[in-house]
């Protein structure tokens, strides 16, 4: 009989028992490379668990909600952090956090977006993304950075989380900066355009290649002014003097785009998102 100190370590690595867990909105089977994985999809703001009854490696993705645009000549908000790994947990119940997205600027001139909320899965948190700011208000800071909005400043994102957001034109019409996102910083506003919102990033953890962590485009004044574009068409559009902006899709962790006109406010930041998955 073969000595099982001297077996294959690949062998051997097959006769440990595999991960398994229960928790989640969704829980479903994928193939994958030629490999099988149990996928937890959390997309339900607030805290819960997954409960782990055979520990391992454990992939996530977690990415937390989208920065909330700007009121007035408005930037966009910036995208939740993104943050993507493999853990390896024991047996017990790690705590999984969905972060809301921050609600647009409820002001005209001089009011900022809200930040997103963080994401949590077990050691790993991911920044809610930073507001777009507004006349002469700089974006707020985040997981990405929020826009400027008209003659003011982009804020920074997070290294390894997302990107800067765009600086707001000081030239009429004042475009406003576009929302940072987590493969690339937010455009500049010009002036004759709003700057769009950065890109996102794919990530195939459920099997499919899904785009997260987009920034909103800014917002511009007039009604005939060009408002800057959702970055990976995932982010919310700004707006201007006839259009509304639009909010970050859901749980993808998406600024909002930011407003162009003093009458109206800033679109909500899109809600995060929390993915595991493990071999089976």
């Amino acid at each position: 009989m073969k000595n099982l100190g001297m077996m294959d370590p690949a062998f051997l690595g097959s006769l440990q028992p595999k991960p398994y867990a229960e928790g989640g909105d969704s829980v479903y089977t994928i193939n994958a490379g030629g490999a099988s994985y149990r996928v937890h999809e959390f997309k339900t703001v607030g805290s819960s668990t997954l409960n782990i009854t055979t520990g391992g490696e454990f992939e996530y993705l977690v990415v937390a909600g989208g920065g909330g645009g700007g009121g007035g000549t408005a930037g966009g908000g910036g995208a939740g952090g993104y943050k993507s790994g493999i853990l390896i947990l024991a047996v017990g119940s790690a705590t999984v956090t969905v972060g809301n997205g921050g609600a647009g600027a409820t002001g005209s001139t001089g009011s900022a977006g809200s930040n997103g909320g963080n994401s949590v899965f077990a050691s790993v948190t991911s920044t809610g993304g930073g507001g777009g700011g507004s006349n002469s208000v700089n974006g707020l800071s985040g997981g990405s950075g929020g826009g400027g909005g008209a003659a003011a400043n982009g804020a920074a994102g997070i290294s390894g989380q997302g990107s800067n957001g765009g600086t707001g034109s000081s030239l009429a019409p004042f475009g406003g900066g576009g929302g940072g996102g987590s493969s690339a910083a937010g455009a500049a506003g010009q002036g004759d355009g709003s700057g769009n919102g950065g890109a996102g990033t794919a990530s195939s953890i459920t099997g499919n290649s899904v785009v997260y962590a987009a920034g909103g485009g800014g917002g511009i004044f007039g009604s005939t002014a060009t408002p800057g574009q959702g970055g990976s068409g995932i982010g919310g559009n700004g707006g201007n003097s006839s259009v509304n902006p639009t909010a970050g899709a859901a749980n993808t962790g998406s600024g909002g785009g930011g407003q162009g006109n003093n009458k109206l406010f800033g679109a909500a930041g899109g809600l995060g998102i929390v993915i595991v998955r493990y071999a089976i």
